[in-house]
């Protein structure tokens, strides 16, 4: 298959001390060979952050 699971976790929250929030999902790794970064809810720092993957 050519999707793969992929965890991503914030980056800003550890910054400021906080616990960082973490996503699982999907990614294309025949067009997408570059990290994945996208913007998502952190609950501890009720806004949206900056999330990358991470292995």
């Amino acid at each position: 298959m050519a999707r793969e699971i992929v965890t991503i976790e914030c980056t800003e929250a550890k910054k400021e001390g906080k616990s960082p929030s973490r996503y699982t999902t999907t990614r294309n790794k025949k067009l997408k060979t570059e990290k994945l970064q996208l913007k998502k809810y952190n609950p501890a720092l009720r806004r949206h952050t900056v999330h990358r993957e991470i292995k």
